[in-house]
């Protein structure tokens, strides 16, 4: 089996890689390196399975090019993160929509089948119990660029249905949900990396707005099996499925967790949205998901503990040597999160 992974140097990416060369298949990553890094690929560079294109999505030719002969196609290439998006909105738009169009148009040249990776970002400020993948999309003013990526997104999804409607390209789509684990970085605004970080070096964690803002975090160990599994599955084509996690928390809360789990003496300090982000930016209050179509066709099951997440966050970063810079504090919490 060939599959060819946009976006593979990247956090998920990386994970992915590792699962599929495992599987035994013969994996291409392309990446244009400007979000991932290929640092992220170290304990798969060996694998003679394994190869690499630096390029960017936005590259016809280049895209085009390494599909060409694959099987299956996993799209995670895409401009992400809030604070990215907030400063780079007219880049982020033509990555993610004019990038996706290519890859599109390359697998169904290539007759391949593929996985579009999507976002929880597309429900906007639906603060529904439990969104499902027809839960309706509220979202704010397009003037707004905090809204630039939920709109490409659903550019995104609708593209890869029409793709299947009308071209008979077997894709199906994942809805991600603050997926979390090893390897991701808080340079983009991603929240438990940056708390995870932040108590490791004894500085103050940093809560925006007023922290009672939720979320449902879910480790990549459990999402990474199910985006295989669907796009092995007949039935995913032509759906979107919510992937995510099942504990919904507060900010705030989750702050607290971080400090348990790593030992950390950090205080807790709130910033106003106006202080962190440039204009443009506003916050959905509630995001939580249902993800029972994919534990109906698949058995997806967000199965790693929340303090569990943390902890590996924490050991990762201390093992890697990536935390940005030594503080007070740092070494008792490391040994906390080591268990010491």
């Amino acid at each position: 089996m060939r599959s060819v992974i946009t976006g593979g140097a990247g956090f998920i990416g990386s994970h992915l890689t590792e699962h599929l060369l495992a599987l035994g298949d013969e994996v291409v990553v392309l990446d244009d390196m400007s979000t991932g890094a290929p640092r992220n690929l170290i304990d798969s560079l060996p694998n003679p399975r394994l190869s690499i294109v630096h390029g960017s999505i936005l590259d016809r030719d280049t895209v085009m090019a390494t599909i060409a002969g694959a099987d299956r196609v996993f799209h995670l290439a895409a401009a992400v993160g809030v604070k990215l998006i907030v400063e780079q909105p007219l880049s982020s738009l033509r990555t993610n929509i004019h990038g996706t169009e290519n890859v599109l148009d390359a697998c169904v040249e290539a007759r391949a089948t593929l996985l579009l990776v999507s976002t929880s970002e597309i429900y906007g400020k639906n603060t529904a119990d439990r969104l499902t993948e027809d839960s309706d999309r509220i979202l704010g003013s397009p003037l707004k660029s905090r809204w630039t990526y939920a709109a490409a997104k659903g550019i995104d999804e609708a593209f890869a249905h029409a793709y299947w409607s009308e071209y008979g390209l077997d894709v199906a789509i994942v809805r991600l949900f603050n997926t979390v684990g090893p390897r991701q970085t808080g340079r983009y605004g991603m929240v438990v990396p940056n708390l995870v970080g932040q108590a490791l070096r004894g500085e103050p964690l940093t809560v925006y707005g007023d922290g009672n803002q939720t979320r449902c975090f879910s480790y990549v160990g459990d999402v990474v099996p199910a985006m295989v599994r669907l796009v092995e599955e007949p039935a995913a084509y032509g759906e979107a499925f919510n992937l995510g996690g099942a504990e919904e928390v507060s900010i705030v809360n989750l702050a607290h967790r971080i400090l348990d789990v790593t030992g950390s003496r950090s205080p807790i300090t709130f910033v106003s949205y106006s202080e962190a982000y440039a204009a443009g930016f506003e916050d959905m209050r509630r995001r939580v998901p249902d993800f029972s179509r994919a534990y109906a066709l698949v058995g997806f099951v967000p199965a790693t503990p929340l303090d569990e997440i943390i902890r590996r966050v924490a050991e990762e970063m201390l093992t890697s040597r990536s935390l940005d810079h030594e503080g007070p504090g740092t070494r008792s919490a490391a040994l906390d999160a080591r268990g010491a």
